[in-house]
Parts: structure tokens; C-alpha cells; sequence
């Protein structure tokens, strides 16, 4: 009997970037779709929607379904111009392109998304373009199939959401359809400033006609801006973007995006259209609030995060995104168990390497380094950006250009590894199940001289030193030190002390 492959963090292949994740259960699989970010992209979302589906029962096998939607395919996309369409002068901003960009001035960006089933059994894929204040719909007759553009999510006489006078500014949909047939879209971005609140942007909540299109209901406000959290309980961590609804037994819970941007909050409710009270903090990139952790403290370099939760084969996750080579525009999707109290409340949890796994990972055999859960330099948490990184914090990237997955040859594929690792750096992951474990091998490459200290758990013991002396940065090699763990789950570090800088792409565990 074929033993059965393991899950990791990242849920996807290295080489893929999908943020903004919204899993959705169809029959007897679960479908990722996010925005689908450009590795190296000098904006947001410049790649064309992608789906990747996985059975219930084994989600390590994830299937690549092609691309789904394509930017070309708006309306609002096929004349282009030399000028991004601007509704209202001043009310939005636009990031700077030129002619030779993936993305040219007059085609935008395709946001997070979101897809659910219709009463007619078709399936509504609800997106925003980039900076544009309007929701539009594609359909398609399967979850992951060839998806038409179908319209604008619109006023009972026709005008485009967003576009009369007094609308606020859509973004992020978010769509659930209750027990009782009724549809709700979610939408909306707040300011992140506790002094200024303009009206326009804002989160909102209305209903849809069962043509998927129509507003049922005029929006209505929904959870607080920072502006408009004092007293309400959301203090600190009120709705900045991303609504996602899922209903558990008869509450209902709105995922966000927090002002604080790098976590996921929840609010609930007994309804789906108001009332919510704030109920904390879910996951957050850098484990910041878990066990008083600050964001100085943070395990992880920081950018903002986005996700939703889905109930897959009896079990409760959270999706949120993670950031790489040093940008905000290179997001990786990961995936933690989360779990319900009695009275309904959900704690936080931390982020790990074993993700959608059934457990811990086995304590025997070789990974790939890029699954840490775990990766700062001596400085603590910082924003994941160059200019706050610089050349001083270890980072995720990979050597080859962004790739179509279809253009993948077999066995020939961009591999994700650890760079620029420096005196004080650590990695870490969680969790592993040790048994008889008596050597560690690692892949190494760079220009140093120094060794790395081998943890478990709380960092209290060192349990193997591996050195160091690496003399070229282009050329992979293999260190390996004998050790000895103790039996049983544990969370593991390397601590790098010594000169030079270590890229590190895979470690062996020898039993």
C-alpha cells in the first residue's frame, strides 16, 4: 500500500501565488480562488484567475485547473487607453504604468474573488478590477471550468453599484447564500486612519435577486471602521477589507482583514446582516497578539493577509496568504485547523508547517526548507518590503522567473528556498513527530563561515551545531551532523551564527 503524501505550508506548489484565498466545498472537493499574484510583479494580481482543487479526503494532492478567468475578458478591460478610467477625480488611487507593463495603462487587475452556487446550479465567480469602485460577475456551468463574463452587480434600475451618487466603494466581495435561498453580498475597504472616515469606503452588506446581478436591498453598513470602532469592541481591530460569511450550526461569522492588515479577525452574529459583535483575532502572518507576542516580536516579516474559513471533510480551516521575496506582491496561500469553544468563540491560532496535514509532520525524511512557519533576522519582525528588509532579514524567493504551471515541464520545476540568512537568523517549523531520529542533513549555499544550532520547542536546549563553510553562492551542497532528538512531537530551529550570508533549500531527517 502507496503510503499517503503529507500536506505542507504552502498548500500549493512553491512556484505558485495565489493570495486572497476563498475555499469553497463543491460535491466531494474543496476549490481555491484567490487573486493570482506574479512572482517578482511590481503590483497586485497581475496574473489571470487560477483555480487548484483537492478530494476532501486528501488534501495533499492539489489538481491545477487551468485558468479560469482571464483580465481580457472585462469589458472594461478591452479598450485600452493611455489613461486608467477615472470615475470621480480624487476619490481613488492609481499606481503608475507604462506601456511596456504585464499590465498597461487601461487593463486592470483582477482582485480577490469569490465564487458560490446559484439556485439554477450554475456558479457566480464576484470580482472587483483593480481601483475600480464596481462588482462584477462571470459564470460558468462546473467550480473550475471556463468562466463568462455574465455583468455588474447593479441598482434595480440598472445603474452599476459603485456608480451612482452617494455609493460607496465595492471591494473584496464576499457572497453566502443561507438556508433560506436568500443571497448576501459583502463588500467594501475602510481607511485604516481612527481620525478620518470619507463615506465612501466602508463595510456593507445587501441582497441579491436570484439572477445573481440585481440588488434585493439598498447596502447597509456593516462592522466599523477605525474611525467608527470607539465603544463597539472592534477597538484596534476593526474591519479594514476582505468579508468572508460562513454560518456554523446557527451563528454566523463575517472573516476580515483587520486595520492591523497581517491578521484575519472574525465577528459574529445570530443573523447574516447586522449585529455583530467582535469575536478576535484568527490567524495572524506573524503570530503577532498570540501569547502577547507584539509586532516587533513577530516570527515572520509582515504585509497585509486575506482569507476565508471552510469546513473540508469534518474539519474547520482557516486560508490566509503569506509574504515573499520581500514584497507585498509575491503572496503565498497557507492553511491552520481551527477550533469552536461551546459558546460558539474560536481562539487564535498559530501559524505551522503541517497546515492542512492530519497531524504532525514525520520525523524522518527530506523537506523543503520553504515550509517554515518561522523566518526573521536578529531585528525581529519587519514589514516585508526592501526597504525595510534591505539586506539584513532572511527572505523566501526562488532563481527563475514567474511560470505557468502548464508550462511546467515534469520533474523540471522553480524550487522556493531561504536566502540571505545572516549572523542571528532563525528558521523554524512546527510540527514534527520524532522517532529514532540520529542525523540531520541540509542543503546548503553561499559564502560563510559559521554554523547553525539546532533547537526543539522552546529553545531551551541545543540538540546539534552543523557548521558552516561555504564558498560558492551558486553551487548547492549538503552538510550533515549527527543528532540525537527525543521522541515525540516538537516544533524545531536553526539558529545561524557566524559571517556571511546562507541560502538553505532542504533539510534530511536520518533515523
Amino acid at each position: 500500500m502507496e503510503e499517503k503524501k503529507q500536506s505542507f505550508n504552502p498548500c500549493l506548489p512553491s512556484y505558485e501565488y495565489v493570495p486572497d484565498v476563498e475555499p469553497r466545498v463543491f460535491g466531494d472537493r474543496i476549490y481555491l480562488y484567490g487573486s493570482h499574484d506574479r512572482f517578482r510583479g511590481a503590483e497586485y494580481c497581475l496574473n489571470d484567475y487560477v483555480c487548484y482543487s483537492a478530494d476532501v479526503h486528501n488534501l495533499a494532492e492539489w489538481r491545477y485547473e487551468g485558468i479560469i478567468y482571464r483580465k481580457e475578458q472585462d469589458p472594461r478591460n478591452r479598450k485600452r487607453g493611455n489613461s486608467l478610467f477615472i470615475p470621480k477625480p480624487g476619490r481613488f488611487a492609481y499606481a503608475k504604468r507604462t506601456p511596456g507593463d504585464l499590465n498597461p495603462p487601461g487593463v486592470h487587475a483582477l482582485w480577490a474573488p469569490d465564487v458560490i452556487r446559484g439556485s439554477d446550479g450554475r456558479y457566480y465567480l464576484y470580482y472587483c478590477l483593480d481601483y475600480l469602485p464596481q462588482i462584477a460577475v462571470a459564470v460558468c456551468n462546473v467550480p473550475a471550468g471556463k468562466y463568462e463574463y455574465l455583468g455588474m452587480v447593479r441598482h434595480p434600475d440598472g445603474i452599476p453599484l459603485g456608480d451612482r451618487e452617494g455609493d460607496s466603494t465595492q471591494f473584496d466581495p464576499g457572497v453566502f447564500v443561507d438556508e433560506d435561498g436568500r443571497i448576501y453580498l459583502y463588500s467594501g475597504q475602510a481607511l485604516r486612519e481612527q481620525t478620518k472616515d470619507d463615506g465612501t469606503k466602508r463595510s456593507q452588506v445587501m441582497c441579491l435577486e436570484r439572477d445573481m446581478l440585481t440588488l434585493a436591498s439598498e447596502p447597509q453598513d456593516l462592522l466599523p471602521s477605525a474611525a467608527r470602532s470607539i465603544g463597539t469592541g472592534f477597538e484596534g481591530h476593526a474591519f479594514f477589507e476582505a468579508s468572508s460569511l460562513r454560518k456554523v450550526k446557527e451563528k454566523y461569522y463575517l472573516i476580515y482583514s483587520s486595520v492591523n492588515s497581517h491578521e484575519l479577525c472574525y465577528a459574529a452574529s445570530d443573523r447574516p446582516d447586522g449585529d455583530f459583535c467582535f469575536g478576535g483575532t484568527l490567524v495572524d502572518i506573524g503570530d503577532v497578539y498570540l501569547n502577547g507576542r507584539t509586532e516587533e516580536q513577530a516570527v515572520n516579516c509582515l504585509g497585509n493577509t486575506h482569507g476565508g474559513m471552510e469546513c473540508i471533510d469534518g474539519q474547520w480551516y482557516i486560508f490566509y496568504h503569506r509574504q515573499t521575496d520581500r514584497t507585498n506582491y509575491s503572496r503565498q496561500v497557507c492553511a491552520e485547523k481551527i477550533f469552536f469553544k461551546e459558546d460558539g468563540s474560536i481562539g487564535q491560532v498559530e501559524i505551522t508547517s503541517c497546515g492542512l496535514n492530519s497531524g504532525p509532520l514525520k520525523g524522518e525524511g527530506m523537506y523543503p526548507a520553504n515550509i517554515c512557519c518561522c523566518l526573521h533576522g536578529k531585528e525581529g519582525g519587519v514589514l516585508s518590503h526592501p526597504l525595510t528588509m534591505q539586506s539584513n532579514h532572511p527572505y523566501l524567493t526562488q532563481d527563475v522567473p514567474d511560470v505557468e504551471p502548464e508550462k511546467i515541464s515534469a520533474g523540471v520545476e522553480p524550487v522556493q528556498y531561504i536566502t540571505s540568512l545572516m549572523d542571528g537568523s532563525v528558521v523554524g517549523y512546527k510540527y514534527f513527530s520524532f522517532s529514532g531520529v540520529r542525523s540531520l542533513v541540509m542543503e546548503l549555499r553561499g559564502n560563510a563561515n559559521g554554523r547553525f544550532l539546532l533547537y526543539i520547542s522552546q529553545r531551551k536546549r541545543i540538540y546539534g551545531k552543523i557548521s558552516v563553510a561555504l564558498k560558492d553562492a551558486r553551487q548547492w551542497q549538503t552538510v550533515c551532523t549527527k543528532v540525537t532528538l527525543p521522541n515525540g512531537v516538537h516544533s524545531v530551529y536553526f539558529l545561524y551564527e557566524g559571517t556571511g550570508t546562507v541560502d538553505f533549500r532542504s533539510f534530511t531527517w536520518e533515523c
